[in-house]
């Protein structure tokens, strides 16, 4: 017998069962709480000890049994993270190399404005209150600036003039429609990024929520009916009936397996993220056009440099000329400088070493399939163990609850509410689980940001979004990197003529304590001064609505 026992319990029970004489003989059974009250080994003591046994075994089962999840996003997350970052640091260090050797002092001059927008993709990544349309809104406005400063060399353009050339810019386009085209590729790549490691990271944390379960009263007395009873009969090496197993699992799991709902859709979102990510939402392409696309728009905006200088002369009044210069067309002034011009292609950025975002998705994908349905098919996956309970075929063989002998019971349903009828384990229904209602809410949330992320959405800044860009929505030519369902910004009325008393766009606040290429960096309106600025603000709009009201009648 203590052959038997020792081949079915750990070596501290093999020595408590060789010290405790009544193992060795049997006897009435009357003072057994949980087992059979039959003729029996085990006194009171190893009843209660067995019991706390059979609850660390159910416990370690499911951390066992969870490892693959807890493991697999552990893993895919620091993975996709470091693939990430490393993207955007050799985007970076790419632009900087090839802009230093392409515009020489040109670009280190004005390099803080291309630091500055990878400083906020890096800071919006990594989870930080950045909206990804005000900075590349802001890298915009900052670069018209300096290159219209560079393709006008022979003026001396203050603040004021440069704030109103800043106004106009949304309506003459000095770039073209590449800020539009760069905005949405960048924008939709970053958004699920970030979705996708946040999601991982997520499905981590509820893995590690889900699997730190504590056995109530019930469970544990069932548990040890099915494990620990048949040794106290002197049947050691007998197994539990496979539907006997599974009754008592999906009792002591039942709150848990209510997660599977949830859960399932978590993975879809994953799983959905991914796909964009290795298609119309590819990182590592859009990580390669920021500098190829800055590149274009430069040099757009000084190949029609002639053109919109001149409207902007128009509209903002004649600048100063710089000392020592004279007064020439902007053809003419173009003469001397050194020439912008677009990357060849063997210049673009290269992806980042030794990785590949095709392989990191497909990897992911496949192990993001077995993960489907994990918590309500739990307690088939442990009573599958043949060391946890008999096979399915042998029911004549194996341990009923009572003796040996086949288990009559139906199997009960999966989830809470399906345990009334549950014969092994009493389940109080009345009172469902708060943890687990904290992870079914937990697994919403990042549900709903991964299919926000799937339409280029970011739940963080929904409201914004939307109000930007709630005059959206008419015809416009689509563009081969556009996503269905995206299109080009038309205004809804015939642009008006480039007017200086018409503002397009609301002044930026300037730093003019240093250099005019200096920009505070988080400078807002005061608490104090603010409802003076909003006042004005109302005042000035509403002078303006009076004034070409009659020309829209």
């Amino acid at each position: 017998l203590l052959s038997l026992i020792g081949s079915y319990l750990i070596p501290s029970f093999c020595d408590l069962l060789a010290s405790d004489p009544v193992c060795f003989s049997i006897g009435p059974g009357e003072h057994l709480r949980l087992c059979p009250q039959d003729y029996t080994c085990c006194s009171s003591q190893m009843e209660e000890t067995l019991a706390h046994q059979s609850e660390t075994d159910f416990l370690s089962a499911i951390d066992d049994t969870s490892q693959f999840l807890h493991t697999t996003f552990t893993q895919r997350h620091r993975k996709f993270d470091e693939f990430f970052r490393e993207l955007i640091d050799l985007s970076e260090k790419s632009m900087n190399q090839m802009f230093t050797k392409t515009y020489g002092r040109l670009f280190t001059q004005n390099a803080n404005v291309f630091q500055e927008l990878f400083v906020e993709l890096r800071r919006y990544y990594s989870g930080g209150s950045v909206s990804l349309t005000e900075v590349l809104s802001e890298f915009w406005s900052r670069l018209v600036e300096r290159v219209f400063s560079l393709v006008n060399p022979q003026y001396q353009f203050s603040d004021e003039y440069l704030e109103c050339v800043n106004k106009h810019a949304e309506q003459l386009q000095p770039f073209g429609d590449l800020p539009r085209k760069l905005g949405l590729q960048v924008s939709r790549a970053f958004i699920a990024a970030r979705a996708l490691v946040q999601g991982l990271a997520t499905g981590r944390d509820i893995v590690n929520k889900a699997a730190k379960l504590s056995a109530g009263a019930g469970c544990v007395r069932a548990l040890m009916r099915q494990w620990y009873c048949p040794l106290c009969r002197g049947m050691p090496s007998l197994r539990p009936c496979h539907a006997l197993c599974l009754n008592v699992m999906k009792g002591c799991l039942a709150n848990t397996a209510d997660l599977d709902t949830e859960w399932n859709n978590f993975i879809d979102a994953l799983y959905q993220v991914s796909e964009k990510l290795e298609g119309p939402f590819n990182m590592e392409l859009a990580a390669d056009s920021i500098s190829v696309k800055v590149s274009e728009a430069i040099m757009h905006m000084q190949e029609n440099s002639i053109a919109t200088s001149t409207k902007v002369f128009q509209g903002c009044g004649s600048p100063r000329l710089a000392p020592g210069r004279s007064r020439r067309s902007p053809k003419e002034s173009g003469g001397n400088r050194r020439p912008f011009r677009t990357f060849s292609p063997e210049e673009k950025p290269t992806t980042a070493t030794g990785t590949n975002l095709d392989r990191l998705v497909s990897e992911l994908k496949e192990r993001l399939r077995p993960m489907r349905g994990f918590w309500v098919s739990l307690p088939h996956t442990i009573c599958n163990d043949k060391n946890v309970a008999a096979d399915v075929t042998n029911e004549d063989r194996c341990w009923n609850g009572q003796a040996r002998g086949r288990y009559l019971p139906d199997v009960t349903g999966d989830g809470l509410m399906s345990q009334i009828n549950n014969p092994e384990v009493e389940v109080d229904m009345a009172r469902p689980d708060v943890r687990t209602r904290q992870l079914i809410m937990e697994l919403r949330v990042a549900t709903n940001r991964l299919k926000h992320a799937q339409a280029g959405q970011d739940t963080d800044f929904m409201d914004s979004e939307v109000e930007e860009g709630s005059g959206s929505g008419g015809g416009g030519e689509r563009y081969s990197d556009d996503w269905p369902g995206y299109r080009p910004y038309s205004p809804p009325y015939s642009k008006p003529p480039l007017n200086p008393q018409t503002p397009i766009k609301p002044p930026r606040v300037r730093d003019r304590t240093g250099s005019k290429w200096n920009r505070s960096k988080g400078q807002s309106i005061s608490a104090v001064s603010r409802p003076a600025f909003f006042s004005l603000a109302v005042l000035f709009w509403v002078s303006v609505m009076v004034t070409v009201a009659p020309f829209w009648r």
